[in-house]
């Protein structure tokens, strides 16, 4: 998945179409792999950014160690 589903677009998609329980949790469970996944690679790319390159994109060095020590599934 290259970009994830947001709750308001798997809200419509559960809204939309009757689902079989059984498929609302298999969504749930692959909209949740696909944010965790986005989210190890978003903060493993922020971990090999230097100082200028924080800067840039408004974080101060501590902001950004915080950020590349969260585990996957917080936000």
């Amino acid at each position: 998945m290259t970009q994830t589903m947001n709750r308001t677009a798997l809200a419509y998609l559960t809204a939309a179409t009757t689902l079989p329980a059984g498929s609302v949790l298999a969504l749930r469970v692959a909209v949740n792999l696909a944010k965790w996944s986005e989210r190890r690679c978003t903060r493993a790319a922020l971990g090999k950014l230097d100082a200028h390159d924080w800067r840039d994109i408004g974080l101060t060095e501590g902001q950004a160690l915080r950020e590349t020590q969260k585990p996957f599934w917080r936000a």
